[in-house]
């Protein structure tokens, strides 16, 4: 889920609007330009429209490349769950959970394109919605935090064929991917996730009842096995509900490839590049700003730090969030120099902001660009930790890891720098009245 939006303060005269993931449910869309200030930027002859043109339908072609990557590899964390399904072991489920890390990769690359285009807003929901409450999905340790006054929080729908949410029954017999997602926010509560990866995840590694010491989530394979040596209970219904679930995923994000395809006259490609140019710059760096300030810095890393919160951490079941949050940097520096490191190895590349920006003033393209290699590097400092050092981020997080918590922080203040610099390189395209949203955090 995403949170309420983050403020910046003063930071952003800019007016980046920010919002956050814990419920993705609010509409993160860059407001368009008054009459006048669009007029303003085209009188003062500053960006090329034909070039801004090519910036944009580049843009487009990014999104088309990463979001057809989350496909390909969400068909192959398909493969690897039916293979799961067809032969439970210790080998198949942990096959299917190296498939699940290998598709966050391009899907955390993807958020970039969230804010500013309400495409891609209204239906990321459904796919990357947390935290949740998983006691809706599944057995828990009787101690699990849950959401304050949530309904649903225990309705375990794996062992029910009907659950009870207040006074309302709901029939859960048929576990479908439609009815999963009719699921979501049951009984009016966001941390009531039934779809996407995050419910995915939770099936294949179970809970994380490591806090902040070391240990990600350990499902058993035989919570997946019908008959002699199962465990778990309700296996058939686990079975069928991570086989609905993964289908669903695989079918949300074939559509949004289509959103971007060009050539369709019907999508929402061809209305973006429909639109004007300076409408499309501004969604650029709209979304850039907002996924680095708002959504990572807040309420993804800021968040879980200030209330040393393992239940705020993103990828918590698997111990995978420095590679949500290192691959969510990634897909910032991807629209901003207009490149995009495809799953097969090669390199998209073409008209990039930054080129316009150089053109018009070199040192703010030279300044965002060393703000975009240093958040890159401070959050590189988070997967090193982890994969080098064993210390993930529950652990950074923790209240007496104080050195921990000040690589967070290091990483925190490196995208509030970044964000500055997003707003030196808006001003010198001209590009504002963008509207600042207001909420209750300070950078």
């Amino acid at each position: 889920m995403t949170r309420m939006p983050l403020a910046t303060a003063s930071l952003l005269a800019l007016a980046i609007s920010l919002a956050g993931c814990g419920d993705d449910k609010k509409e993160a869309t860059a407001p368009q330009a008054t009459a006048p200030a669009a007029a303003s930027a085209t009188a003062a002859g500053k960006v090329d429209d034909t070039a801004a043109e090519a910036v944009v339908s580049h843009y487009a072609d990014v999104a088309f490349a990463v979001f057809s990557d989350a496909a390909s590899t969400g068909k192959q964390l398909q493969s690897a769950i039916d293979a799961l399904l067809a032969n439970p072991s210790e080998d198949t489920l942990k096959a299917a959970k190296q498939a699940w890390l290998a598709a966050r990769a391009p899907y955390m690359q993807t958020e970039v394109f969230r804010f500013g285009n309400a495409v891609v807003d209204d239906w990321e929901g459904q796919l990357n919605a947390w935290p949740l409450d998983e006691g809706l999905i599944d057995y828990v340790a009787a101690d699990t935090a849950q959401a304050q006054g949530n309904p649903a929080a225990t309705a375990n729908i794996i062992a029910n064929s009907e659950i009870q949410v207040g006074e309302d029954k709901v029939d859960v017999k048929e576990l479908t991917g439609e009815k999963l997602a009719s699921l979501n926010e049951l009984g009016g509560s966001e941390a009531n996730v039934a779809t996407g990866y995050h419910a995915i995840e939770f099936l294949l590694w179970g809970q994380d009842l490591n806090g902040s010491n070391p240990g990600a989530g350990a499902r058993p394979a035989s919570d997946f096995i019908v008959g002699a040596g199962a465990t778990g209970e309700h296996n058939e219904r686990r079975r069928a509900y991570l086989k609905a679930a993964t289908d669903l995923l695989v079918s949300d994000l074939d559509a949004m490839v289509v959103q971007w395809q060009a050539g369709n006259a019907d999508n929402y490609r061809a209305k973006l590049e429909a639109e004007s140019a300076e409408n499309g710059l501004r969604k650029m760096l709209f979304g850039m700003g907002s996924l680095g300030l708002g959504e990572l810095a807040g309420e993804r890393m800021k968040v879980a730090l200030e209330a040393n919160s393992t239940e705020d951490e993103h990828d918590c079941f698997s111990d995978n969030t420095h590679n949500s949050h290192f691959y969510n940097g990634k897909g910032i520096r991807n629209v901003y120099l207009g490149e995009y490191q495809k799953v097969d190895g090669t390199t998209l590349s073409g008209p990039s902001l930054s080129a316009l920006v150089a053109k018009l003033d070199a040192a703010a393209d030279s300044t965002l660009k060393a703000d975009l290699e240093a958040s890159e590097a401070k959050l590189q400092a988070l997967v090193d930790s982890a994969e080098k050092n064993h210390v993930h981020f529950d652990q950074l997080i923790a209240a007496d890891n104080a050195a921990g918590q000040q690589i967070v922080r290091d990483a925190i203040a490196a995208l509030v720098a970044q964000t500055g610099a997003i707003e030196k390189a808006s001003a010198a395209l001209g590009i504002s009245g963008l509207n600042p949203d207001t909420a209750d955090h300070q950078f």
